[in-house]
């Protein structure tokens, strides 16, 4: 069993408030849950309103599958409008 781990450091641009993170972080966490089915969350950076911290979690039985797949999650936030990726780590366990 392979487990792929990625973590994304974010600003976010159009985020006026925590209540606007909310918004913003909460569709991305769903879009991203719905399209790759892995899991997500935010876990760091809870009251900076310009920053996140995201960690995704992905298993298979594959090293390079698990790795295309968590590139794929980062070219997806990377497209986004409203954020920018600020650093990325990814490992594969």
């Amino acid at each position: 069993m392979i487990i792929g781990v990625l973590e994304v450091d974010i600003r976010l641009f159009s985020c006026n408030s925590l209540k606007d993170k909310r918004r913003v972080i909460k569709s991305l966490i769903s879009r991203i849950r719905n399209n790759f089915n892995v899991s997500i969350a935010e876990v760091g950076d809870y009251d900076l309103w310009q920053r996140t911290h995201l960690g995704i979690a992905f298993l298979s039985s594959d090293t390079s599958y698990s790795n295309k797949v968590l590139d794929k999650i980062l070219e997806f936030i990377k497209k986004e409008r409203e954020i920018f990726v600020i650093d990325s780590r990814k490992e594969i366990l």
